[in-house]
């Protein structure tokens, strides 16, 4: 069960006349899974291309996956519960959550490291909204509080919220590449 407020999007746009105002403002459904309680991961908006049509379609309903859209952009807004104390059931829990909501993440974590780690071919902006996370990397972490931004680089990272009350996220990913050398 989601603990968290449910997250609403308001979008604006323009009349006939060029005016702006408001035209859509509702509460999105997220996706949740049953074997992790408490975890939802609402996509906000997304675009396609660089630079992005600002007058685009709402395209949110066709995404799949954690990726953003080939050149595009993708808002996420994950509620994150306490992470399982039980390592096998923790375990567990995040496969299902990479098996199901996030098949296209490059999610092959090593003997010994945080069930949860994962890469993107993506730039994110990590925004960590409420609560308390602990950012994992291969070597160190780093805990954030609400206002803190991560910037993310296409690293292996995993996300754990060791603080016992729910956390809530915001991810702003971009589709990259990585540099030629």
């Amino acid at each position: 069960m989601n603990q968290q407020r449910p997250v609403r999007r308001i979008v604006t746009g323009q009349n006939e006349h060029g005016h702006s105002r408001i035209v859509e403002d509702g509460i999105l459904s997220g996706l949740t899974v049953a074997e992790r309680p408490g975890f939802c991961a609402t996509s906000v908006w997304a675009t396609e291309g660089t630079p992005a049509p600002i007058n685009g379609p709402d395209i949110v309903g066709s995404l799949k996956g954690i990726q953003p859209p080939r050149s595009g952009t993708v808002l996420r807004v994950v509620d994150f519960p306490p992470e399982l104390k039980n390592t096998q059931e923790r375990a567990r829990a995040l496969k299902s959550v990479f098996g199901k909501l996030f098949k296209d993440a490059d999610h092959k974590p090593a003997p010994g490291q945080h069930p949860g780690m994962h890469r993107t071919m993506t730039i994110d902006y990590a925004i960590l909204l409420s609560g308390e996370m602990v950012a994992v990397m291969e070597q160190g972490e780093v805990i954030m509080r609400a206002g803190d931004v991560l910037i993310q680089r296409g690293t292996n990272h995993a996300w754990s919220n060791r603080s016992g009350r729910p956390a809530r996220m915001a991810f702003i990913l971009i589709d990259g590449k990585t540099s030629a050398t």
